[in-house]
């Protein structure tokens, strides 16, 4: 029996947004107003990522005034830096960066020549010790072979509600698949994107497995994929048992079961919290990951489960 880090390791679930933006960039609320606002909603806690660019400052906003006894923040940027295949500048989501996190050479939302390429600042971001995500791939027009080449990734977003509320284009599942398949071991991260100009706020977080509700320990369990996305939907157990994926969750009316290629399962019902859904129609499929969805149309997504013995470490 195989089962997500998320429903083995110790501890509790945390629930938290890690892309946010305020007026350090162009969000339309202070810092302090972010941080209040999520924490009034419940949340555990707070990632603020605001643009890293020259034309803010490149701000890594100190937070950490903000923290309470039952709220934290963990420090963050979105990165910019080189050009992507449409000439566009990558946007790449990092949480837990050290607050003297070098600048690139990037003053504005504007390719410069010379500058680092997005890899580049992807992988110095991972030397630092953050946890690092492809944002918004549908947004941005990414291409395969962009996505390809930000080797150091943890995580694609495989939800982005700003996006949804914005433009219609919240998704990175295509992009997330297609990297599964070429057996790139990646976590799949909802979030916000929160600006606050519109409403792009609560919609989409983390629910992250630690022991406590602090940065380090909140930030280790990003890195080992002990978390599971959502919209709404709680996932309570997602374990392979022989020839079934078994899913325990609130109520849902569909579950389904993904793989590579055209592999995937549906089961449809009502008010569902435990189901089993056959694999079969996975194609022998190396990875699986499951969508829950409920009455609502809300969604709620696991990391993938790597099925071959030992072949990934975030799973037990």
């Amino acid at each position: 029996m195989t089962r997500p880090l998320a429903f083995t390791a110790p501890g509790r679930f945390w629930r938290g947004n890690i892309h946010t933006h305020s007026t350090r960039s162009d969000g339309v609320l202070a810092p302090e107003e972010v941080c209040r606002r999520y924490r009034a909603e419940g949340y555990d806690f707070l990632a603020l990522t605001d643009h890293f660019i020259g034309r803010y400052g490149y701000p890594i906003v100190d937070t950490v005034p903000f923290r309470t006894d039952g709220f934290t923040t963990i420090l963050g940027a979105e990165l910019h830096s080189g050009v992507m295949q449409n000439g566009e500048l990558w946007h790449i989501l990092a949480v837990g960066l050290p607050a003297d996190f070098k600048p690139s050479d990037s003053p504005d939302f504007l390719p410069n020549l010379g500058q680092e390429t997005g890899p580049e600042i992807a992988a110095r971001a991972v030397a630092a010790g953050a946890f690092v995500a492809i944002a918004h791939p549908q947004w941005s027009g990414l291409t395969l072979a962009d996505a390809r080449s930000i080797t150091a990734a943890h995580a694609v977003e495989i939800y982005n509600h700003g996006c949804a509320t914005g433009c219609d284009r919240p998704d990175g599942a295509a992009i997330a698949d297609l990297l599964l398949t070429e057996g790139r071991q990646l976590s799949l991260i909802a979030t916000d994107d929160a600006h606050f100009s519109e409403p792009d706020h609560f919609g989409g977080w983390v629910m992250v497995k630690a022991e406590a509700n602090t940065p380090d320990a909140l930030l280790a369990a990003l890195k080992a994929g002990a978390f599971y996305s959502s919209q709404g939907p709680e996932l309570r157990d997602v374990r392979l048992d022989g020839d079934h994926v078994v899913v325990e969750s609130s109520a849902a009316v569909s579950v389904v079961a993904m793989g590579h290629g055209t592999g995937a399962k549906a089961v449809h019902g009502h008010s569902m919290t435990r189901t089993a859904v056959p694999l079969q129609r996975l194609n022998n499929s190396p990875w699986v990951r499951v969508a829950v969805i409920d009455a609502a149309g809300k969604r709620a997504w696991s990391n993938p489960i790597w099925r071959e013995a030992g072949s990934n470490p975030r799973t037990l």
